[in-house]
């Protein structure tokens, strides 16, 4: 990982880009010494993920009606 000062990053800025492109590396930016920001090459996650985020937490039931039984169910139409 490598790291530049916001200086330089600000005068040579399309060039790092293309640079992290190309050689997929992280760069940190520093304001005085101390990290301000992280660019990071691209990647297209929404081809990688087959399901949301949720998908995962959901529960699936074949039959909606037992769980509250005949009763509550007709109650509640």
């Amino acid at each position: 990982m490598q790291t530049m000062g916001i200086s330089y990053f600000k005068t040579h800025a399309l060039k790092i880009l293309d640079q992290v492109a190309k050689k997929q590396e992280i760069i940190v930016i520093t304001k005085r010494g101390k990290p301000l920001a992280q660019i990071i090459p691209y990647q297209n996650s929404i081809s990688n993920h087959t399901s949301g985020k949720l998908a995962d937490a959901l529960v699936f039931e074949n039959d909606i009606v037992s769980p509250l039984g005949e009763e509550m169910w007709d109650a509640s139409k």
